[in-house]
């Protein structure tokens, strides 16, 4: 971690120790090097810095091109290397800096939902995350994340000091299904990137909480 990142990835543990509470479990899921692709469900902006801070690794974030127009905040985007992206997520531009950095071995946080629940509820996955899976070789680990809806979610303005739970599941690697991509039809391909998709929602769904977040299931 460069010093910029590391300052950021500790004020954010300690805002979600001390704050919300938190719960990490099964981290160790997570690859310390290589490219991994870490695929969360999304109800909160907490959730983006709650999934990074709970593995022991610099990650790849992903923001919106105009925050980079902010004189200070551009700058710490820069320094801790955010990919910078268009509104809603896409673009040939941001894919190509999303699978240059896990081509390099980088880890990106990805929400296969695209964006924040309005309800709280896990929400149908998007396809774009399955295109980004089949152009990378990089493995997925499913995480889902509990309580940060109550915490900060769209209808809160002010965060609350709700406890909130990371769990991070088994890597997944959709070796079958890249390699059946390398041939396959246009039209496949697109059932692919869905199937994909679905897949990856499914095993966020299937994380089971807790004990201390029975509450929350």
């Amino acid at each position: 971690m460069n010093s910029v990142y590391l300052v950021g990835w500790l004020f954010f543990r300690t805002l979600y120790k001390f704050y919300f509470r938190w719960s990490v479990y099964n981290n160790e899921r997570v690859p310390l090097s290589g490219p991994v692709i870490l695929a969360s469900n999304h109800s909160s902006f907490l959730d983006p810095p709650l999934v990074g801070s709970g593995v022991h690794r610099e990650i790849n974030y992903l923001a919106r091109k105009s925050l980079f127009r902010f004189p200070l905040f551009g700058v710490i985007l820069r320094k801790v290397r955010a990919v910078p992206v268009d509104r809603d997520g896409g673009g040939a531009a941001g894919l190509k800096v999303v699978l240059d950095r896990l081509n390099a071995g980088g880890a990106i946080i990805l929400f296969p939902e695209g964006t924040r629940s309005f309800d709280g509820k896990l929400q149908p996955a998007r396809s774009g995350i399955g295109l980004t899976v089949i152009k990378s070789s990089a493995p997925v680990v499913p995480v889902r994340v509990f309580g940060t809806y109550d915490a900060w979610g769209r209808h809160i303005r002010i965060p609350r000091p709700h406890k909130v739970v990371l769990k991070y599941g088994k890597p997944m690697y959709f070796t079958e299904l890249r390699a059946e991509a390398k041939t396959c039809s246009k039209d496949r391909l697109k059932q692919i990137y869905q199937q994909i998709a679905d897949e990856i929602m499914t095993a966020i769904r299937h994380l089971e909480p807790c004990q201390d977040v029975e509450s929350f299931a």
